[in-house]
């Protein structure tokens, strides 16, 4: 095996040293696309005190939201991933969902596949503790990544995610509306303009993929107040958990219960054990709670919002087995 660069030659020869800031310094590269030659950009965050001859650490690719690209910040994600000694990865895969390149593409798909193979290339990585996580447009391409390569990740935690893009489209389809324009850009129109147009709408949602996801350990979570003060209603996060638990033999949300913690008072009329349990980590009150063989859904008292703290408390649970 070719030794490991070190970290002066890997700064050198492809990269930026952008801040040195309390996560470590902050590095910009750029990775050649291994599906059309282009250059594509990435950030990497280093841990303080990071030894590039050290022993194998965690890894945690965090993805952009909808609307964003690779220079969109999580910063309390950043700051629990460097008191661990993590190596924190933002990939671009084609910035916003506004043009077929992005919004889960095989492009931006394979994007976050070569920024993870060239850190694997060039950092001490541990391979049993490649972790993922996104929030909202980052959260759909936290489930597509889940599905579409699910022996990528040791564990992966998806925020207020849209799981079913044609349906996500009815709640935006006025002609106003930013996020329904945007996919009419990415899919050639709206559902049910053609055939083509409505495989494009298939080919991007979770749903289609995440009974492939079956291994993974995900956990999904979503606001309740989400669909009402924010953009995707929690039935997107339901629907995904479902799609997986029906896969691995695990029981599953009823629609009943869906419609119930659909209401704006988003509560169920008879909860069970688990949806009646604290979290520490969450902060706030949780209105469901519902586990398959390695997933896990909650609903908590919030809305289009991610929590670090939970986030981090799951993936550092899991590591993948020899």
């Amino acid at each position: 095996m070719e030794p490991r660069r070190s970290l002066f030659a890997v700064v050198m020869l492809c990269a930026t040293v952008v801040s040195i800031c309390d996560g470590g310094e902050r590095l910009k590269i750029s990775v050649t696309s291994s599906a059309d030659q282009t250059k594509q950009p990435s950030y990497v965050l280093l841990p303080d005190n990071f030894d590039p001859d050290g022993k194998p650490i965690p890894l945690l690719v965090s993805l952009h939201s909808w609307s964003g690209d690779l220079e969109q910040r999580n910063e309390p994600l950043e700051r629990l991933a460097n008191e661990r000694g993590w190596i924190c990865l933002f990939p671009n895969f084609r910035g916003r969902n506004d043009h077929p390149e992005a919004c889960g593409s095989e492009l931006a798909q394979q994007d976050i596949l070569d920024a993870v193979a060239w850190a694997k290339q060039n950092y001490p990585i541990d391979p049993r503790r490649v972790y993922l996580s996104g929030n909202s447009g980052g959260g759909h391409m936290t489930m597509m990544m889940v599905g579409r390569h699910p022996h990528v990740w040791a564990a992966a935690s998806a925020w207020v995610g849209i799981s079913d893009l044609a349906a996500w489209y009815h709640k935006h389809s006025a002609e106003d509306d930013g996020y329904g324009q945007m996919m009419r850009k990415v899919c050639g129109g709206k559902p049910g303009d053609s055939a083509a147009v409505d495989q494009q709408y298939r080919a991007r949602s979770p749903l289609t993929y995440l009974h492939q996801a079956v291994g993974v350990p995900l956990d999904i979570s979503a606001g309740v107040h989400d669909g009402y003060t924010g953009s995707v209603p929690v039935r997107h996060s339901l629907e995904a958990f479902n799609t997986i638990a029906k896969a691995d033999g695990s029981p599953v949300i009823t629609e009943d219960e869906i419609q119930q913690i659909s209401r704006p008072d988003g509560r169920l009329d008879a909860p069970r054990p688990s949806d009646r349990t604290e979290d520490a980590s969450f902060g706030r009150a949780i209105h469901l709670r519902r586990h398959a063989k390695h997933a896990r859904v909650t609903i908590f008292e919030g809305g289009h919002e991610g929590i670090a703290t939970a986030s981090v408390a799951w993936l550092e649970k899991h590591a993948k087995q020899e």
